[in-house]
């Protein structure tokens, strides 16, 4: 993963629990990254040992961590990091989710090694659909509610998130339901 995730991680974690908190769950990951470079690449074995570490250090399950990732990525870093994009890729939520298979493909111009999770959208209603998530990457679905989450925040539109079909349980992809509600009519 590109650097910017983990630094996105500490953001969250200092943000949320200041920098001596971040300082113990390096420690625990075992990781001696002094700073960590937005450009670069690093081993996933990373991320995934710092989740662990703050999930023990913080004393908050996984999940707990990686939803709050996820809020915290797009509320914070994906809007710091490419905010024009983010702006583009729509106006609403229901926009935004419907240009999502298409968002990461922008993204991949500006980090030309990114190994992207792929994002489909079936069952289009004018208050749902279902978002499937196909990625090489296991156990982020958490995070993938997280993101949800982040966006109906940002649109400001409450938005339901459900995970129906995981990965892990056997099923090819991840595939989630989710429902909004939507914006007064002008």
């Amino acid at each position: 993963m590109y650097g910017m995730v983990n630094k996105a991680v500490e953001d969250m974690v200092c943000l949320h629990h200041g920098e001596a908190a971040w300082e113990r769950i390096k420690a625990r990951a075992g990781v001696d990254v002094a700073v960590f470079l937005s450009n670069e690449g690093y081993p996933d074995e990373i991320t995934y040992n710092l989740v662990a570490a703050a999930s023990e250090v913080l004393g908050l399950p996984e999940e707990t961590i990686l939803i709050g990732f996820g809020q915290h990525w797009v509320l914070h870093t994906a809007q710091e990091g490419y905010g024009g994009l983010m702006k583009a890729a729509g106006k609403t939520l229901p926009e935004f989710l419907r240009n999502l298979p298409n968002f990461h493909s922008r993204v991949s111009m500006i980090f030309p090694k990114l190994q992207p999770p792929r994002f489909q959208c079936t069952d289009v209603t004018d208050q749902s659909l279902k978002l499937h998530y196909i990625s090489h990457r296991p156990g982020l679905a958490p995070f993938v509610v997280g993101l949800m989450q982040g966006l109906g925040k940002m649109f400001r539109t409450p938005v339901t998130v459900r995970l129906v079909e995981a990965k892990a349980h056997g099923a090819d992809h991840d595939v989630f339901d989710v429902v909004w509600t939507p914006a007064p009519a002008a």
